[in-house]
Order: structure tokens, then C-alpha cells, then sequence
């Protein structure tokens, strides 16, 4: 083991890691180069990375614009806080350039540092809301099971994968979750789109009036979920969601921390997806991860509260950070829209994902452990679980195919990675992308898969039930 990891091993903490496996065997080290949709580690292999990080280098690795860009406001301003009204330049032309792009009938952007901190903002926007309109119980938030909505101790219990609550106590008491669109898993035998659609908006409604619609205050859900599987939702759901919330007064708050500027081929996923919501959370593609930044967009109506009855009741709005609206941070979103923008990489992220989603159905139809691929534009997965005579069953945990696979895949050069519900694994490349590297990328993780599917086999794994 070199220095570096050595010291790795010894004193960083790792997020989503088995604590004592890190201690005995330490850590892959991406030390070296980057570029485009590559990445070298410091042992000198070189890595396709087909998950762009974490869902977040949109532009690929490796751009010099917005290294300039960090290193020019670097030293034209370092640092400024957003506290007092006080404001720096590359915060309001980002902000203004933020709502130009997003659907219509948003007016502010807050600006945070991380996907988390978002979520965790908009659950106080909720609350602020309606202590401003005088209706103080209105504070429960709904979310969806397998939804990835952060791991601050508000935006944790909002996901909905046990393994972030497991050891944590969470979630709070105020979160509720109701089913994930999901075909495999929830949609019931029989059921067809508007159907399927139907039974999840009443599942809804149901929860909103068992639990008293004055006091819910928001429901929160992705376009197209990432962590917990990349699952699309069925044509019409988000418009029958949006009826439901309308009758209740409740808020929808679209977590556009993945979907966000380009991923599925819209600037938002909320267009792609018909979703209008009140209040959006950004991150990721933003900077294209080269620093972090997020923001939450806040809408017409919503604003006016907060600016009118909430002023007027509170005084100063009593919530941000020491890096809100940080100028570095700033200037790199604003050379990475710049890039988005004149390379269109927009369009370009939604054909590479219809060519990625193609190359997925083709290249995994034929294994007898694949339940479905499923993806919208440059978000893709495939789910493997057990055949049976009736449909599928989910793999034992302990057995670890999706990790297994994913380790295979990486032997062979290609990241891509292991969702934490369920055996399915993901794809998320840079919007840079060529097809011979999606072909790869595919061709690689077959071959991966064909190899646990063959193991499996052998350790009796897919017998008959």
C-alpha cells in the first residue's frame, strides 16, 4: 500500500463504506489524470467512468474553462458571505441565469453547498410557509420509499432506503412515505399505466387524509429516482400527484439534485416528466461537480409569503450558511452552464441516453437474471433478480450481485455502481459521451454480469423454488 492510502486508511472517515473493511484494505485512489469520460487511478489504471462521479461531472472531466474560472475569482474575490443583503457578482448573474432556464413561475434562487442542504432548506421554506399563513400544523412532509433526498438528519429520514435510517433514528417524526412508482416491485399483476397511476395518487390522498390535511405540507419526489434505482414513473403520474396535492394545499417540491440541468434531455426533468412544482432543489449539475453548490428555486406564490406575511410576522429570514452564494462556487456554474450551453449538450445527453437505453435492452435481454432495464435520458439501470415460475424474486442480500458485479465491471476498466435498495446498478456517464464509449461501457458490464449470473449458478443460486 503507497502513502496516500495509507494515510487514507488511517485518518478519513468514508462515507457509505464498511468502517472495518476500509481499515483493513483501504481505498481506491483516484490520484492521476482525468479526461472526458476517463479517470486514472494512482497505480496507473485507466477507468471509463460511466457514472460521472455521482451522477454530477456533466461535462466530463478535465475542463480548463472552469478551472480558469475557479482560479480567475479565486483571485478576483475569494470569498464574500450572502448574509445582511450583503452580495458578490457571480452569485446574482448565476441566479438570474438559474431562473431564466427553469420552468416558468419561479423568482428566487437559495443558494447552499450541497444536495442535502437543499432538502433540508425546503423543509424549512414548508414550514416558514405556513407559519406565515397562520396554519402552524401544516408541517408533515411526504416522500417515496427508495427516494434519495440527502443524509442530514432532515433530508435522511425524507429518503427512503431503511439503510439510511438503520443506527441514525430516523426518520423524524414529521416524514411519511408512500409507494415508489416501481414496475417490478409495485406495480400489481395486470395493472396498465393509468391504472397503475390511479392506485398511487390514491394511495396518497389516502395517507394526506388519514393523517389530517391540515397538517401536511409538502410532498417531495424526483423526476426520475436515482439512487433508488433510476425509476421512471408511468406516463401521467406526476399530473395525477399534482391534482391530489391541489386539493389539500399541500406544496410538491421536485428534487432536481440529479435531473437537473440536462440529464434527461430537458433543462429540467420536471418539463420531461410534467411536473409543475412549487419549489425545485439543485445541486450536482450545477458545476458539473467541479465545486460544490446547490440551490433551492423558490416560486412565485411562495415567494410572496415569505416575503410579505413572513417578513412581516418574523422579521429577517433567520436561515443560511457561511458559503451561501459563494463566489467561487458561482463562477464555476457559470463556466459550466456556459459549456453545457454552447456545446448543447443538452440535446446531446438526451440522444446519448436513448442510445445508452438501447444498447441496455439489446445487450442484457438474453441473461436469465435481468428483470428489466430501465432509464430516461442519461440515466439508466438494469435490475437483476431471481426468475420463478410466476415472475421474480429478489436475491438474498448476503449474495451480493449487484456489488459483484459492479467489482467485475471495474476489474475490466468500467465504473458504474451498486444501488443501495435491491440488486440493480446504474449508469449516469458524462453528457460527453461518445457511442463507441456507451458501447463499451455496455459490453463491459455484460460480460460482468454474465460471469456472477454463471457463479450463481454454481453455488446453486438459481435453482428451481
Amino acid at each position: 500500500m503507497n502513502e496516500t492510502r495509507d494515510l487514507d486508511r488511517r485518518y478519513v472517515f468514508h462515507p457509505f463504506s464498511m468502517a472495518q473493511t476500509h481499515e483493513q484494505s483501504g481505498a481506491q485512489m483516484m490520484a492521476r489524470t482525468a479526461e472526458g469520460s476517463w479517470i486514472t487511478d494512482d497505480a496507473g489504471n485507466r477507468y471509463l467512468d460511466a457514472m460521472a462521479g455521482l451522477w454530477c461531472v456533466n461535462v466530463g472531466y478535465g475542463q480548463e474553462r472552469i478551472a480558469d474560472a475557479l482560479a480567475d475569482q479565486a483571485r478576483k474575490l475569494s470569498y464574500f458571505h450572502g448574509f445582511s443583503s450583503m452580495a458578490t457578482e457571480p452569485a446574482a448573474i448565476l441566479a438570474e441565469r438559474v431562473i431564466s432556464k427553469a420552468p416558468k413561475g419561479f423568482s428566487k434562487v437559495f443558494f447552499g453547498a450541497s444536495g442535502s442542504d437543499a432538502n433540508d432548506t425546503q423543509a424549512k421554506i414548508v414550514w416558514y410557509y405556513n407559519n406565515a399563513r397562520g396554519k402552524p400544523e401544516k408541517k408533515k412532509i411526504i416522500a417515496r420509499d427508495r427516494g434519495y433526498h440527502g443524509v442530514t438528519v432532515l433530508s435522511g429520514g425524507l429518503t427512503g432506503l431503511p439503510g439510511l435510517h438503520a443506527g441514525f433514528d430516523l426518520p423524524l417524526p414529521m416524514i411519511r412515505h408512500v409507494s415508489a412508482p416501481h414496475n417490478i416491485w409495485t406495480r400489481h399483476p395486470g395493472e396498465d399505466d393509468a391504472t397503475f397511476t390511479a392506485r398511487l395518487a390514491q394511495e396518497l390522498e389516502d395517507l394526506i387524509l388519514a393523517e389530517g390535511p391540515e397538517t401536511v405540507g409538502a410532498f417531495i419526489a424526483e423526476p426520475v429516482m436515482g439512487a433508488g434505482g433510476v425509476i421512471v414513473p408511468p406516463e401521467g403520474y406526476f399530473p395525477a400527484i399534482r391534482e391530489v396535492l391541489d386539493r389539500h394545499d399541500v406544496l410538491l417540491i421536485a428534487d432536481e439534485v440529479i435531473c437537473g440541468f440536462g440529464r434527461l434531455g430537458t433543462w429540467f426533468g420536471s418539463e420531461r416528466m410534467e411536473i409543475k412544482p412549487d419549489l425545485m432543489s439543485v445541486a450536482k449539475g450545477i458545476t458539473s461537480g467541479y465545486a460544490p453548490l446547490s440551490g433551492v428555486l423558490v416560486g412565485d406564490a411562495v415567494w410572496q409569503v415569505i416575503s410579505g406575511e413572513g417578513a412581516a410576522k418574523f422579521g429577517a429570514f433567520g436561515h443560511g450558511y457561511t458559503y451561501t452564494a459563494h463566489p467561487i462556487m458561482a463562477a464555476a456554474a457559470l463556466a459550466n452552464l456556459d459549456i453545457v450551453e454552447e456545446d448543447n449538450l443538452v440535446a446531446r445527453a438526451g440522444e446519448m441516453g436513448d442510445y445508452l437505453n438501447a444498447a441496455l435492452a439489446k445487450a442484457f435481454g438474453d441473461l436469465p437474471i435481468v428483470a428489466e432495464t430501465r432509464g430516461k435520458g442519461l440515466m439508466a439501470a438494469v435490475e437483476f433478480a431471481r426468475p420463478t415460475a410466476d415472475g421474480w424474486q429478489r436475491f438474498d442480500p448476503a449474495l451480493q450481485v449487484g456489488p459483484r458485479i459492479v467489482r467485475a465491471a471495474m476489474q475490466e476498466g468500467v465504473i458504474s455502481r451498486a444501488l443501495p435498495s435491491g440488486d440493480a446498478i446504474s449508469f449516469s456517464p458524462p453528457f460527453i459521451i461518445t457511442p463507441e464509449e456507451i458501447d463499451l461501457a455496455v459490453s463491459t458490464v455484460r460480460k460482468a454480469a454474465g460471469s456472477v449470473c454463471d457463479a450463481l449458478r454454481a453455488e446453486d443460486a438459481l435453482a428451481p423454488l
